[in-house]
């Protein structure tokens, strides 16, 4: 795919859920709760579902699971809303092998993580995910989280990287907003910039970013495409208004490591049957509950 089919920035714009993945008491994965959030998010105007993601528990879902997952919310979507497929590994053979298991599934791309861990150079980095690009014919969305990596994807790496044919945009989850103005000095126009930091997502969005990988959009869905909507109509001040309700959310939902939070408030909010997360995930604890019980309060949720 090459810059200029640029229908992939239909779905790259606004809020993005990083979704939760829905699990039973034993932790295998819940249908019927993945089934009514996929339900909340196409009814809610979400522009578009990453499955397995960060927020989706990638980390403790084997190979199999992790694929069942992205299949499974593909049927439900049934074409209605896009769905982006959680595709990062730290070996570059396994993530090569994880993006060509959804090149004809109808996936519109994949969102792919830095190698975690193994701390590679720049040049590791670019060879890393240019040699997954080679290998599918996939738009690719380069995810840079630095907190969670121990590797930092610098802006002069992305300017490289944004010339091959189909990596077409960027998770850039660092809350560093000097990096919109950076990344955009290096890419084209059709390279898209979103961010995966809810907290400044309406700052990156009015430097010219042009939404948010979201984990909020788990539970405020529908405030979040609001929000995302009158941010890039120029109309900062209601958004800045709508956002003030959302920020308890966007602070109390990382109260404990990502989805410990958001899972939990899921639940509360009746969108999920169970919080069950996979060790080494543990349960909300109960300050942690009573943050979030606050801050679903204060957006107006319960």
């Amino acid at each position: 795919m090459s810059h200029s089919n640029t229908n992939y920035k239909e779905f790259l714009t606004g809020s993005i859920v990083a979704v939760i993945t829905p699990m039973d008491s034993k932790g295998r994965l819940d249908k019927q709760s993945l089934k009514k959030l996929v339900e909340y998010h196409i009814e809610s105007g979400t522009s578009a579902i990453v499955s397995v993601g960060t927020t989706g528990e990638s980390a403790t879902l084997n190979h199999k699971e992790h694929i069942d997952v992205v299949h499974e919310t593909l049927e439900l979507a049934n074409g209605r809303i896009p769905i982006i497929a959680g595709a990062g590994a730290n070996a570059t053979a396994e993530a090569i092998s994880l993006t060509k298991e959804f090149e004809n599934s109808g996936v519109v791309g994949c969102l792919t993580v830095t190698p975690y861990y193994n701390r590679p150079s720049q040049e590791g980095l670019y060879q890393h995910f240019k040699a997954i690009s080679e290998n599918t014919s996939l738009p690719q969305i380069l995810y840079n989280v630095p907190s969670r990596t121990g590797c930092d994807l610098l802006p002069e790496t992305v300017g490289r990287l944004a010339k091959l044919a189909n990596i077409v945009a960027i998770k850039e989850a660092t809350g560093n907003l000097a990096r919109v103005h950076q990344i955009k000095e290096l890419v084209d126009d059709n390279f898209v910039l979103l961010t995966g930091d809810d907290a400044t997502a309406l700052d990156f969005m009015q430097l010219g970013g042009k939404g948010v990988i979201s984990v909020t959009s788990n539970v405020a869905a529908a405030q979040m495409v609001k929000m995302c909507d009158l941010a890039l109509a120029g109309k900062y001040t209601e958004a800045r208004e709508l956002n003030k309700l959302l920020m308890g959310l966007h602070q109390q939902l990382f109260v404990e490591p990502n989805p410990i939070p958001a899972k939990w408030a899921c639940h509360r909010l009746g969108l999920i049957s169970d919080d069950t997360l996979r060790l080494p995930m543990t349960p909300l604890t109960v300050s942690g509950q009573q943050k979030v019980e606050e801050a679903l309060k204060l957006a107006g949720l319960l």
